[in-house]
C-alpha cells in the first residue's frame, strides 16, 4: 500500500440483514457501482466493511456507506439514486475537503407515497426556507431540484393539512399566453408547458391521486395569466420558470399572496425567453427581494445540478464560457 493509499474499518450499527441488501444491492451491484465511482475496493462480511483506496477517497467513501445505510431504513436504493449520492461526495473531493455535502438527517420529507430528502446543502437550505418562510425564490438551472422540491414541500404540508389548496403555475411564453386558439380545454392547452411540474407530482403522489385532487380542485395548474384578479387564502403556490415573466406579471403573481399561504418561486436566470426589450420581473424583483421580510432566496450552483455527471460538467463549462 502506498503513501497516498489506506484502508479503513467500518461496522454498521443496527445489524439488519433486510437494510444490508439494500445497501449492497443485488450480488453486490450497488457496492461496485460505488467502488468504480470512488475509484476504492469495498469488501465486507455482513455489517464488517473494509475500505481501501486513496487516502482522501476512504473515507468519503466511509462516510458515504454510512449515509446510505441510515436511507436504506426508509427508501429503497435504485442506481440513480446512488448516482446521485456519489456526485454530491465527488464535489466534496473536488474541494479538497474529508466530509459529505449530503448531511440531512433532520431535514426531510416524509409523504405518504415516499420519502423525500435533500441531497445538497443547498436543496437543504431551500426546503428549511420552504418551511420557514411566506416567500421563497429557488435559482438556479435545470437538474438542481427546484421545482421536484418545491412540488414536495406543497403536498407535503397539503397531507398534514397546513394548506388547503395547491397552485401551480407557469408562464406559458412560448404561445404568448395567448392560449384561447388552441383546441381543448385549459388543462389540455396548457399541459405541454406545465408538464415538468405533472411529472413531479406523479412522482410524489402517484398519477391516480393527482388526477382525484385536480378534479377536487385541490390542486389547480394554469398558465401564469389566469391568476389575475385571485386572492389565495390557505395556498401554496408555485411559479415555474419565473425568468420568463414580465415585470408587470411578476408584480401580478406576488400580489396574490393570501393570509396563511406560501408562494415559491423557481427560475433560471441565464435562460431567458422574453423578447429583448422586455426585462425579466424575476430578475427585477431579485433585485429588491433582500429588503422584504419573510422572503428567501436560495441560489443552486452547478455543483447542486442532480443529474448525470456529464451535465454537471456541461453546465461548469458553459459558466466558465460567460465569465
Amino acid at each position: 500500500m502506498t503513501e497516498k493509499n489506506t484502508s479503513q474499518n467500518l461496522l454498521l450499527q443496527p445489524q439488519d440483514n433486510e437494510r444490508l441488501s439494500n445497501l449492497c444491492g443485488l450480488l453486490d451491484e450497488n457496492l461496485r457501482q460505488i467502488e468504480t465511482y470512488m475509484s476504492v475496493q469495498i469488501s465486507n462480511r455482513g455489517n464488517s466493511f473494509i475500505i481501501k483506496g486513496d487516502r482522501l477517497n476512504v473515507p468519503l467513501t466511509s462516510s458515504l456507506i454510512e449515509k446510505l445505510y441510515v436511507i436504506s431504513a426508509e427508501e429503497e436504493l435504485t442506481s440513480k439514486q446512488l448516482h446521485m449520492y456519489m456526485n454530491n461526495t465527488s464535489d466534496d473531493t473536488e474541494s479538497n475537503t474529508n466530509k459529505i455535502i449530503y448531511d440531512s438527517d433532520d431535514i426531510f420529507l416524509k409523504c405518504k407515497k415516499i420519502t423525500i430528502r435533500p441531497k445538497s446543502k443547498s436543496q437543504q437550505e431551500y426546503v428549511k426556507a420552504i418551511m420557514d418562510n411566506d416567500l421563497t425564490f429557488g435559482i438556479g438551472s435545470a437538474g438542481t431540484g427546484k421545482t421536484y422540491l418545491a412540488v414536495a414541500c406543497a403536498i407535503y404540508l397539503l397531507e398534514k393539512d397546513l394548506i388547503k389548496k395547491i397552485f401551480l403555475v407557469r408562464p406559458a411564453i412560448e404561445a404568448g399566453e395567448k392560449l384561447g386558439f388552441l383546441p381543448g380545454d385549459l388543462s389540455e392547452k396548457v399541459n405541454p408547458y406545465l408538464q415538468p411540474i405533472y411529472d413531479a407530482l406523479d412522482d410524489v403522489l402517484g398519477a391516480e391521486r393527482v388526477s382525484k385532487l385536480i378534479e377536487k380542485k385541490v390542486i389547480e395548474i394554469a398558465p401564469l395569466a389566469y391568476m389575475r384578479g385571485r386572492t389565495l387564502n390557505d395556498a401554496f403556490i408555485l411559479l415555474d420558470e419565473g425568468q420568463n415573466t414580465t415585470i408587470a406579471q411578476m408584480e401580478m403573481f406576488l400580489t396574490r399572496i393570501g393570509f396563511g399561504s406560501k408562494a415559491v418561486v423557481t427560475g433560471d436566470t441565464s435562460q431567458i425567453d422574453l423578447p429583448r426589450d422586455s426585462r425579466s420581473g424575476l430578475k427585477d424583483c431579485l433585485e429588491f427581494m433582500p429588503k422584504i421580510n419573510g422572503a428567501h432566496i436560495t441560489k443552486f450552483k452547478p455543483n447542486d445540478v442532480m443529474r448525470h455527471k456529464i451535465v454537471k460538467d456541461i453546465i461548469k463549462e458553459y459558466d466558465r464560457r460567460k465569465k
